[in-house]
């Protein structure tokens, strides 16, 4: 069963593999992969979140047990962040690494992961449990990590970036998604062939681009703090998220959908605001190549252990 779940997995790792290899060979610039970033942020995933939550059909849907299972999740990654914080008395700007490396998600893999194993129809629930996760995660952690860095423009920093999420492409898609989904627009000619083509495009670009954002070197980084994110995000975050859905009866299709990101590594976005806000960025670089490396085997397990818990 184990390796049923990992052959379908083995093309995502191996696209971020080559992703990393051709980043390094100069293939095709170094040029390319920073406006390739942008490309999906900016493009290719927004077309895509935009597509998968104006078509899904909410009724039957129940979002109050999806978010309840979802917040527990990331609620009990962000509380044993801080347990850690007292109990080990962590510099703080290692502290905010900690925190993203236990709390953050990959969306990118996230949805991957669940088109391969689980065919493309869950990528419209999984479109919600993004929708879900993107605002919370981001006005949470940015609000811990500039009052444990204590800056003394912490506040006009965190200013900027609530008026960043207000401009988010990925937030402002999913609104959007949303409006053409209540109103019944569900299919929209030339807007919708135009955002599938775009959203089909969306993954395996991305992929390349999680590759090429990986930095071996910087694996030599704090171990104790590594092992620490290791266990808050794939251990605490995707059992607590199991727990609450379990408990509350969450439909399989939620349950499972959720799970794609309790079990997916920390985001790779996390070194940039790591390195923007003062955190420790070469550690936060370090947490995100080990998680990506080791979530091949980690999110394969998380899965097979969650289809067991729903009984399929």
């Amino acid at each position: 069963m184990f390796f049923d779940l990992i052959l379908p997995i083995a093309p995502i790792f191996l696209l971020i593999v080559l992703g990393h290899l051709l980043r390094r060979g100069g293939i095709p610039s170094l040029e390319f992969w920073n406006l390739n970033d942008k490309l999906v942020y900016w493009v290719l995933f927004p077309c895509l979140l935009f597509n998968k939550i104006a078509t899904i059909d909410f009724s039957g849907v129940h979002l109050g047990g999806l978010a309840v299972a979802v917040y527990s999740g990331f609620g009990a990654a962000v509380l044993f962040s801080l347990l850690l914080f007292f109990l080990f008395r962590t510099e703080r700007p290692l502290w905010t690494s900690v925190l993203q490396g236990c709390s953050r998600h990959n969306t990118f893999i996230a949805l991957a992961v669940g088109e391969q194993v689980f065919g493309a129809e869950i990528l419209g629930t999984a479109a919600l449990v993004t929708a879900l996760l993107i605002p919370v995660t981001n006005v949470v952690v940015v609000c811990l990590m500039a009052t444990a860095l204590a800056k003394k423009d912490g506040g006009s920093l965190t200013a900027a970036i609530f008026r960043d999420l207000a401009r988010n492409p990925l937030l402002l898609a999913i609104g959007l998604g949303l409006v053409f989904n209540f109103m019944g627009w569900t299919e929209v000619p030339v807007l919708t062939d135009m955002t599938t083509i775009l959203g089909a495009a969306a993954l395996p670009i991305v992929l390349l681009c999680v590759g090429a954002n990986i930095r071996i070197r910087a694996m030599a980084t704090d171990i104790k703090a590594t092992l620490f994110c290791v266990v808050g995000k794939m251990m605490v975050f995707p059992a607590a998220m199991a727990f609450a859905g379990y408990a509350i009866g969450l439909e399989p299709t939620l349950f499972l959908a959720a799970m794609l990101f309790g079990a997916s590594p920390t985001a790779a976005g996390a070194y940039t605001l790591a390195r923007a806000m003062g955190g420790d960025a070469p550690a936060m670089a370090g947490i995100v190549t080990i998680q990506t490396a080791l979530s091949f085997v980690t999110m394969p397990a998380t899965l097979l252990l969650a289809q067991h818990l729903i009984g399929q």
